[in-house]
């Protein structure tokens, strides 16, 4: 009895894999759009950041340009956040890297 459950299983938990990698790819695929979109996001708040500071420091009498501090972070977080989003990075493990570290747990 247990055994004629088996390939019925089997195929249902194929065809729910199938859904599964679809699913999971569509959420991966739509996980990225929006971060793509928040760094667009970030990346303008961040030119209206440095364009306020620039301002500040020319209407209060352009002594030394202090606004170069806070903007090269701003820059550093920009570039750090792209990598994450747009490099090879933000890919995530492939499957050959989760096997072996299965291999490597085992």
């Amino acid at each position: 009895m247990h055994a004629q459950k088996l390939p019925h299983a089997s195929r249902s938990s194929r065809y729910d894999a199938g859904m599964s990698d679809s699913s999971e790819l569509r959420d991966r695929a739509l996980s990225n759009l929006k971060a793509k979109q928040a760094f667009w996001y970030q990346l303008g708040g961040s030119v209206v950041a440095a364009v306020v500071m620039v301002l500040i420091w020319l209407l209060s009498g352009m002594g030394y340009f202090w606004p170069v501090w806070p903007i090269a972070f701003i820059v550093l977080a920009l570039i750090l956040s792209a990598i994450r989003i747009f490099g090879a990075s933000g890919r995530g493990p492939t499957e050959s890297q989760i096997q072996d570290e299965m291999r490597r747990l085992q």
